[in-house]
């Protein structure tokens, strides 16, 4: 399929460029629905396929005179879609992981039993001092450590540990929170 690149003597013609672009040109626009249909079903984006098509035809283009049997084109372009999708697709950093068990979904839950929950943490947040609240917040809701809050509310650790102490013992005894529970199991809930 692919010949040998001429020689660093051989020059190509400027008419053979020309035709060579031509023909190149053609086959493309003639074959572009197709192509992009096959960059699109192997990474089922549609900017990514842009992307992925872009990089074959570039690939081909630079190819193209080495390319003997130009009946064969569609098959190069697509294997070299293949072979880009594969090193992009490795190259990727891999977020999920396979586990034993799969997560819960969404349908598992009451839908607004995590709204009413938020809801009710805010307004039990809001009961709070504001000075407290603040520091629940920057904990839980931001994931700072003692010594950071300590250096953005100026006081000590010790003060923030302690505060932070007290207002979680204000939510577990908060009887909106509780909903008739005992403390661990409604709080917990909640935390989580």
């Amino acid at each position: 399929m692919l010949r040998p690149t001429p020689g660093s003597g051989e020059r190509r013609s400027v008419s053979e460029t020309v035709d060579a672009e031509a023909a190149f040109t053609a086959y493309v626009q003639e074959r572009r629905a197709s192509l992009y249909a096959t960059a699109y079903h192997l990474t089922g984006d549609r900017f990514e396929a842009e992307d992925l098509l872009q990089s074959a035809l570039f690939s081909t283009y630079k190819a193209w005179d080495r390319i003997s049997d130009k009946a064969a084109v569609g098959g190069y372009l697509r294997r070299t879609m293949t072979n880009l999708h594969i090193s992009a697709w490795r190259r990727r950093k891999l977020n999920e992981y396979p586990t034993e068990e799969l997560p819960e979904t969404a349908g598992d839950t009451d839908a607004m039993r995590g709204t009413e929950l938020r809801a009710v943490l805010w307004q039990a947040l809001a009961r709070l001092p504001e000075l407290q609240r603040t520091m629940l917040v920057l904990r839980y809701y931001e994931g700072r450590t003692d010594p950071e809050i300590a250096e953005i509310l100026d006081i000590s650790v010790g003060t923030v540990k302690s505060s932070i102490w007290r207002s979680l013992r204000r939510l577990r005894e908060d009887e909106v929170l509780s909903f008739g529970r005992d403390e661990e199991e409604s709080f917990g809930e909640l935390v989580a």
